[in-house]
């Protein structure tokens, strides 16, 4: 630890220190709550002691609380020195028996509203700080709970392949230890039981018995104590762990079942939701028509309200929707050192040549020529690099962008002020909004679906293929004839792969390393957890025909789940696009047959002296509907479906894959759909 983190760790310390008297104060330590925050701090493993950690957060709260009671106690003062209250137009209601007792009254109101607005404000920044602090070991619990709940039966399997493979408990918790580079907090909770045993001298059955109690998944709880009999009573642990395997599968299914319930319910209620500004918008419409203006009202409802419901509709999917887990890449462990620092080669690293640097002129030389041949690599084929990194396309198409509508305004083509927007809405829109999503998400939206489709290749045939790898190795033959059966025998990308990986096993790489780089050359989560499973057991024997049967029950298993998914959200897909399809035709019935209308009116009201608005004819002159600037409405139509538009794109693509990015085909779909209608409507 660095002199630097050591002084901050005595600060914290001190710190909290200075306010443990106050802890005991107020809470008691063997009381529920106190018991409750230790729990969460276990599992969620942040090794703090409960007392140290409260006194913390309530020192936190405090000073938080102490500065926002100053900004209250100054705003109650500056809302009577400014004038917005008045001490004689307050009252309570209170009997006065005399006017000196009425005067002593409002002398003391701007005291009592100061002292008042400061225990409000102050209440509520000690709940902001204390809670804030006191709330992240249970969301750090739950987010742990959900990783391991997730990942448990791929987990499972693993470990019941080891079995298979033959490996002896002991072994095997090890082994699950090692694998955090793809089994994450399930790795890490059996992280803890192996160092109990090996550094604190614990036998393992009381281990695996006290990580029962500390892990904040109940499943992975009962998994464990279940195991722990097993143990105690020298039972068959491969068929426990094949039983214990189906079972997590099943569950997993039946999770997956529950959440497309939920994202269901989510879909019916972004269908009304999504429509609430619409309506909104037509009532302020007629109330303006009414005499009574509300164009603070209307903009608010299309560049607030309607931005608003979508963003949080879109966090309140993200509560529901399973992200996946890990980023499908495999850390090479037990292998050679040069091949771990070749995998690490990206567009920042140059892979192994960055471990020789500095060492001698002629590795500088090295890495400055090696620098050079990537950067030539990367401009001769750059689709490459921007199919594997969509992402950075934004680095060459935002500038251009901003260069694009720098070019507008110079040249007077894009308005400036909301005049020019009202005057002309479509074109003004188009330089400001379409010109800059189409020049960033068109390339971005093709190199993504690109990526996926090629992803997808692999993992479209996995399971077919690890079924015939198992097949071939239950025949006799080694895993790497079996690959080079299958190879040879099937088509597409992964058998392309298998017979990649077969080259360069013959040419000297350890088939591990093969596995890893190509596991790693795709990355993907599902792909990296069936890798690491084969590559574990194969380095036991070559004989692993249970081993590649269970790999590819659980492919199959994730085929199930993935198509009963996206089924299901095809749906939910096709209610978002449809609901803003209604919204982007009844906005357009509105312009043609109630704007226009609207204008037709006003230019007869206009050639009868009525004053115009902007353009002419834009302002209704008086009587019914006088005030209203069709105009402007027009312009705020357009921008609240071209708002809608991007809105409903990004929660479609959310929902179909649990990816923004995802969703920016479906944005710019939807923004062309939007452009065409109003050009054609305006």
């Amino acid at each position: 630890m660095s002199l630097d983190a050591n002084s901050s760790f005595a600060d914290t310390q001190r710190f909290a220190d200075a306010f443990y008297p106050l802890f005991t104060r107020l809470f008691d330590e063997d009381g529920d709550f106190v018991a409750n925050v230790e729990e969460k701090l276990t599992e969620a493993r942040m090794g703090q002691p409960v007392e140290l950690y409260l006194s913390r957060a309530l020192g936190v709260g405090v000073l938080v609380g102490g500065a926002l009671w100053v900004v209250g106690a100054l705003f109650g003062w500056a809302l009577f020195a400014f004038g917005i209250l008045s001490a004689e137009g307050i009252g309570l209601g209170i009997p006065v028996p005399s006017p000196e007792a009425a005067a002593l009254l409002r002398s003391l109101t701007v005291p009592a509203a100061v002292l008042v607005s400061g225990v409000v404000f102050g209440s509520i920044g000690f709940g902001l700080g204390f809670g804030t602090l006191a709330g992240i070991p249970y969301q750090r619990a739950n987010t742990r709970e959900r990783e391991i709940n997730m990942l448990l039966a791929d987990s499972v399997s693993f470990m019941y392949a080891l079995s298979v493979g033959g490996l002896n408990q002991l072994e095997i918790l090890e082994s699950m230890a090692k694998a955090d580079d793809t089994y994450g907090e399930v790795a890490r909770e059996f992280q803890s039981i192996v160092q109990e045993t090996q550094y604190f001298g614990t036998d393992y059955r009381n281990a695996v018995r006290e990580q029962a109690v500390e892990t904040p998944s109940d499943e992975l709880s009962q998994f464990l104590t279940d195991m722990l009999s097993i143990i105690n009573s020298g039972g068959d642990m491969e068929a426990f762990l094949k039983d214990k395997k189906e079972k997590h599968l099943r569950t997993a299914k039946q999770q997956q079942e529950l959440t497309l319930e939920t994202l269901e319910l989510f879909g019916e209620m972004y269908m009304t939701l999504s429509l609430f500004p619409l309506l909104l918008i037509i009532i302020l419409v007629i109330m303006s028509m009414l005499g009574q203006s509300q164009t603070r009202l209307l903009f608010g409802t299309v560049y607030l309200l309607t931005p608003l419901i979508g963003v949080g509709f879109l966090v309140l999917v993200s509560t529901v929707k399973q992200d996946e887990v890990g980023n499908g890449y495999l850390s090479p462990q037990d292998v050679d050192e040069q091949f771990t620092q070749s995998q690490q080669q990206g567009l920042f690293h140059l892979g192994l040549v960055e471990s020789f640097t500095g060492r001698f002129g002629l590795f500088d030389r090295i890495h400055d020529r090696e620098g050079t041949h990537k950067t030539k690599e990367l401009l001769g084929a750059p689709h490459l690099f921007f199919r594997e990194h969509p992402l950075y396309t934004l680095a060459l198409t935002a500038p251009a962008a901003l260069v694009l509508v720098g070019f507008a305004v110079a040249s007077g083509a894009a308005p400036l002020s909301w005049d020019g927007f009202v005057a002309n809405p479509v074109w003004g829109t188009f330089m400001w909004v379409y010109v800059p999503v189409y020049v960033t998400l068109v390339p971005l939206a093709a190199f993504h679906e690109w990526n996926e489709r090629r992803r997808a290749g692999i993992t479209g045939k996995l399971s077919e293929n690890l079924r015939k790898l198992s097949s071939a190795n239950d025949t006799g033959q080694t895993l790497l004839e079996s690959i080079e059966t299958v190879a040879e025998t099937s088509s597409g990308s992964l058998a392309d792969e298998f017979d990649v990986m077969y080259a360069k096993v013959n040419y000297g790489m350890s088939l591990r390393e093969a596995l890893v780089e190509f596991n790693n050359k795709y990355h993907i989560p599902r792909l990296a957890r069936t890798v690491k499973l084969i590559s574990e057991a194969q380095e036991a024997s070559s004989q692993i025909t249970d081993v590649l049967t269970t790999a590819a029950q659980a492919s199959e298993n994730q085929d199930d789940i993935e198509r009963e998914r996206r089924s299901r959200t095809r749906m939910q897909v096709a209610i978002i696009l449809m609901t803003y399809l209604t919204l982007l035709a009844v906005m357009a019935i509105l312009k043609v047959k109630f704007l226009d209308v609207m204008a037709g009116l006003t230019a007869q009201a206009g050639g009868g002296g009525a004053t115009s608005g902007v353009g002419g004819g834009g302002l209704a002159s008086g009587g019914f509907a006088g005030g209203v600037d069709v105009k402007q409405l027009s312009v705020l139509f357009f921008h609240a479906v071209t708002l809608q538009a991007m809105i409903s794109g990004f929660i479609a693509g959310y929902i179909r894959s649990a990816d923004i990015i995802s969703g920016v085909k479906y944005v710019v779909v939807l923004l062309t759909v939007a452009l065409g209608v109003w050009v054609v409507v305006a």
